[in-house]
């Protein structure tokens, strides 16, 4: 599991970062929030600043979400 971090929401995509120190993040993912929030039990709303667990997939693609 990946930890990360629901950075901010983007119309209805969220940006997320991993959840490590900022200078060694590389740059934000975007991912259907509706999808994350779902998965989380949570309204799209609430995601900012959500900590996360997430699968490391095909071509370093998340899913899976969990709370962390």
């Amino acid at each position: 599991m990946s930890p990360s971090k629901v950075l901010l929401l983007f119309g209805d995509q969220a940006e997320i970062v991993a959840d490590i120190p900022v200078g060694d993040r590389a740059e934000p993912e975007r991912y259907p929030a509706a999808e994350i929030a779902a998965a989380v039990g949570m309204p799209v709303s609430d995601l900012p600043g959500k900590r996360l667990t997430a699968e490391v997939g095909d071509y370093n693609r998340l899913s899976g979400w969990q709370l962390a």
